[in-house]
C-alpha cells in the first residue's frame, strides 16, 4: 500500500513574496521588513486580480473559448484576495490589542 504523497500545484494559488534577507543576531536591518513583505504580497494580489480581469475580458471578447483557464484565474484571484483580507484583519486586531495595553 502506497503512502500519502505531497500535494502538488497548491503553491501556484498564492503569490510569492520576495525572499527577505535575514540579518545576523545583533545586526539592525535598514528598511521595512514586514512592510516590504506585505507590500510585495499586496502587489502580487493586485497582479492576480488584473490577470483574472484580462482572462474574463479575453473570454467575453472571443479571444479564447476555453473556460477552464478563466475559472482557474478567477479562483486564484479570489483565494489570494481572501487570504489578504484575513491577514489584514489579523493585523488590525493585533493593532487594537496593542492599543488597549496598559503602560
Amino acid at each position: 500500500m502506497a503512502g500519502i504523497g505531497p500535494i502538488d500545484g497548491i503553491r501556484g494559488a498564492f503569490p510569492t513574496a520576495p525572499a527577505v534577507p535575514t540579518t545576523q543576531p545583533g545586526e539592525a536591518k535598514e528598511g521595512g521588513g514586514f512592510g516590504e513583505v506585505l507590500k510585495a504580497y499586496v502587489d502580487g494580489v493586485d497582479a492576480r486580480q488584473k490577470a483574472s480581469t484580462r482572462a474574463i475580458q479575453d473570454l467575453v471578447t472571443g479571444k479564447t473559448n476555453d473556460l477552464l483557464p478563466v475559472v482557474n484565474e478567477v479562483a486564484k484571484a479570489d483565494l489570494s484576495f481572501k487570504l489578504l483580507m484575513g491577514v489584514r484583519n489579523k493585523v488590525i486586531e493585533a493593532y487594537k490589542e496593542t492599543m488597549r495595553m496598559q503602560i
